[in-house]
């Protein structure tokens, strides 16, 4: 005679452990279950373990696909930097060349920071992710840079920046953009922050004086 065990209630709100994931779709919900884990509470309550529970899956389920912390956060930070890369090739794009397109690569990226939060805190963390050691991290974050590389080699090459002013060209784009999306994310734009103006203005006002420098910048050196 069989019996029918009953099914126990889920006692201290403890996610039941899933058996039935496919290989590769364990290592995706792994990954998503820690971006939302850190949009929610933040890098430091990232642990395999924390990631595993917020899965749904057994406690040993992560060393599956990652060795350590360190192996998930880097696969994590390669995916973020992929999908910027992605944002800023399209941003080059619709640019108008020259200047302009550095303006869309500096809007582009203040918008991945505001739409892709998670992403943006951990990619620039190398002391977390560790991309000396895990070498798809330091590519994907190399291939992103480069879209910015590629951008003021084209402005070089029209003559709107003069070669010797590359460099400082590329960190000034860089640092602005970035500077922009942390101040953005940090809560120091709009109307709870220092500045008390719409972000969104805010973005488009630098842009166009990124713009007005840079051109002037290149008609300097053709005066010299």
């Amino acid at each position: 005679m069989s019996t029918v065990k009953p099914e126990l209630p889920n006692l201290g709100g403890v996610p039941p452990t899933r058996t039935t994931y496919h290989h590769g779709a364990l290592r995706e919900e792994l990954m998503s279950a820690c971006l939302r884990l850190i949009e929610s509470e933040g890098i430091a309550a990232v642990s395999l373990r924390r990631v595993a529970r917020e899965a749904g899956v057994s406690p040993g389920a992560p060393y599956h696909h990652f060795a350590d912390r360190s192996a998930l956060l880097a696969a994590l930070s390669a995916d973020g930097f992929e999908l910027l890369a992605t944002r800023l090739i399209a941003a080059r794009r619709a640019g108008s060349g020259g200047v302009g397109a550095l303006s869309a690569l500096v809007q582009a990226y203040v918008d991945f920071a505001r739409s892709e939060p998670g992403y943006f805190r951990l990619m620039f963390r190398p002391e977390l992710s560790e991309p000396h050691k895990h070498l798809a991290a330091r590519t994907a974050g190399d291939a992103a840079f480069d879209v910015l590389t590629d951008v003021v080699s084209d402005c070089v090459e029209s003559g709107v920046v003069a070669r010797a002013n590359a460099q400082a060209v590329l960190m000034a784009v860089w640092g602005l953009a970035h500077g922009i999306a942390s101040l953005w994310l940090d809560g120091q734009l709009g109307e709870e922050g220092k500045l008390g103006t719409a972000p969104e203005q805010v973005t488009a006002q630098i842009t166009r004086l990124l713009e007005s420098a840079v051109t002037a910048c290149g008609h300097d050196a053709e005066a010299t």
